[in-house]
């Protein structure tokens, strides 16, 4: 299996998908460069992302800054616990993930404490990889990348992309005329600084993610319309193995509804870009290895030349993010629900003192004033109220905190969230594997990639470089080029070498242009997987490249 790792590896890097970032320099581990064709299948399967998840569903699509200040990620949690447990070598000084050195020792690495880790070592024998040396004291390592914002704040770069979500939840809410269930979407670069990646595309310092975060009304009942009878493949916390339809799995309350929703969509996502379903599962995460933010979890792990990886994770986080961001900020982070018809309740509000708010705050009393009255009240000695980007305490004697009745006709509540939150560079990876194999009778190299996701559509070939063959196919080129596809010209060597080089980057279709071409205006279609060719009219390429792209089984009814 680690065979086809290194064919990959060569064929990547010689043929334009992607290699080690700052090569001339010795590389640095955990950074990828993607080239041409690695770009265009990235670009492709954002692009295909972007349809099935945020327009059929009626999403809303925004586009966050990567670095944020220190108070984000103090709120949302990450600047205290985004960290793995980290051990040195002590003979060569080299750095290792330490529960990834006792993964085939520990059924869950992720539980045990740092002593708990070493004892493993200890008692296992465990050594250094690299050089067998003997390994340090367990310690405790950030995975925050820092910078500065200015002269004087500390700023971080994202490790994920979806506070730049949570932090814009009030606007969101507003657009979307404060209604829920409201799906939000980004797609974009985040960092982690990695301990040591040595896994290749599989794990970098900086990736591509696609994110939903679906805000939701804990007490709306879930429609079991959006499921259908979709076979799941689950994995279970308690170590079952079960294939159940997704009707069944709700029913019998292995997951939130959204959560088995996002994984029948997910199934069939993978199934259109080329992942081979029967190596898909979806495990869920055990109690100890649950992050910070979540209640539950459940992995989309693709079966692959490394074993089984993480792709996808689903996780219902709650009502962790909106919380903490209402406490940090100040801010209103909460939605509206109507009631059927009017109640008469009572209600905690905080009555600000504008004789001790004056005299202490001064020209921010009254701003001080107006956002206490929009918060709830706290049973602390203080609250912190945010004015722009200064924070200020308020002690408790600056405010009153009164009971009154009211009629209300709704009430407001901490919307939960459902995130599918999806690795691109890992799911890109898999589609290069699943799509690799060798013609059994000439051993050429082929990326069965699906054409959706194939960077270059067609190559266009003359059959030979005269009487005007050449001439017509780069007329074809350039008119399919301004038809909006993404097709290349090859005039060198043999044309069965130009196919086996097609091949290789997984160019799904090939265009020859020959003597019958001169006579009556027709092409021959070669089909990348059967090898099959059939005669297409010029004219009609366009048309029959679109509905191929889009439908590749239409070519045997076409043949």
């Amino acid at each position: 299996m680690k065979d086809i790792r290194s064919k990959l590896s060569d064929i990547s890097k010689r043929r334009g998908i992607y290699w080690p970032a700052y090569d001339i320099y010795g590389g640095v581990g955990g950074f990828y460069d993607y080239g041409p064709i690695g770009a265009l299948m990235k670009k492709n399967l954002i692009d295909l992302w972007i349809r099935e998840f945020v327009v059929k569903d009626g999403l809303h699509l925004i586009d966050a800054p990567a670095i944020g200040p220190e108070m984000v990620y103090r709120a949302s949690g990450h600047l205290e616990k985004f960290t793995d447990y980290m051990v040195r070598c002590e003979k060569c000084g080299h750095a290792f993930r330490a529960d990834e050195l006792i993964k085939d020792f520990v059924d869950v690495p992720e539980s045990l404490s740092p002593e708990e880790i070493e004892r493993v070592i200890k008692n296992e024998g465990i050594v250094c990889p690299d050089c067998g040396g003997a390994l340090g004291h367990v310690e405790e390592f950030h995975l925050m990348f820092s910078t500065r914002i200015g002269m004087d704040k500390v700023g971080f770069l994202r490790p994920e992309t979806a506070q730049g979500i949570f932090v814009n939840f009030p606007t969101l809410y507003r657009i979307n005329r404060e209604k829920l269930p409201l799906g939000v979407a980004q797609v974009g670069r985040a960092y982690r600084n990695e301990i040591s990646p040595r896994q290749g595309m599989l794990r970098q310092r900086e990736f591509n993610m696609a994110e939903i975060e679906l805000f939701i009304d804990p007490e709306m009942k879930f429609n079991e319309e959006l499921i259908d009878d979709t076979v799941l493949p689950l994995h279970t916390a308690d170590e079952k193995d079960l294939r159940i339809s997704a009707l069944e799995a709700w029913k019998s309350g292995i997951a939130h509804g959204y959560v088995i929703y996002y994984m029948t969509k997910i199934l069939h996502f993978l199934n259109k870009i080329g992942i081979n379903t029967e190596n898909v599962r979806f495990r869920q995460h055990h109690k100890e290895e649950l992050a910070h933010y979540s209640s539950d979890t459940w992995d989309c792990e693709i079966y692959i030349s490394r074993g089984w990886i993480e792709v996808i994770g689903i996780s219902y986080r709650g009502s962790y993010d909106l919380e903490r961001h209402m406490r940090y900020s100040g801010m209103d982070m909460r939605a509206f629900r109507k009631f059927s018809e009017e109640k008469t309740i009572k209600i905690r509000k905080i009555r600000p003192k504008m004789e001790i708010l004056g005299p202490m705050f001064k020209v921010n009393a009254m701003k001080i004033a107006e956002a206490l009255e929009s918060m709830e009240p706290i049973d602390e000695e203080s609250i912190d109220v945010l004015i722009g980007d200064k924070k200020f305490k308020v002690p408790s004697e600056a405010y009153d905190v009164v009971e009154e009745e009211s009629k209300v006709s709704g009430e407001k509540f901490i919307p939960h969230v459902v995130e599918p939150s999806f690795g691109l560079d890992r799911i890109i990876y898999a589609i290069l594997e699943h799509s690799y194999y060798e013609r059994p009778e000439s051993g050429y190299k082929v990326l069965k990639v699906k054409p959706i996701i194939a960077a270059i559509k067609a190559g266009i070939f003359p059959l030979m470089a005269k009487d005007n063959m050449d001439v017509k196919a780069k007329e074809i080129m350039r008119d399919l080029r301004y038809e909006g596809f993404n097709v290349y010209y090859d005039d060198s060597g043999s044309i069965g070498r130009r196919y086996a080089r097609a091949d290789e980057i997984g160019v799904p279709y090939c265009i020859t242009v020959d003597y019958q071409t001169m006579e009556d205006d027709t092409i021959t279609l070669r089909e990348r997987d059967s090898t099959k060719q059939i005669r297409v009219a010029v004219k009609d390429l366009p048309e029959v490249l679109e509905k191929l792209i889009r439908n590749p089984e239409l070519f045997e009814k076409i043949a």
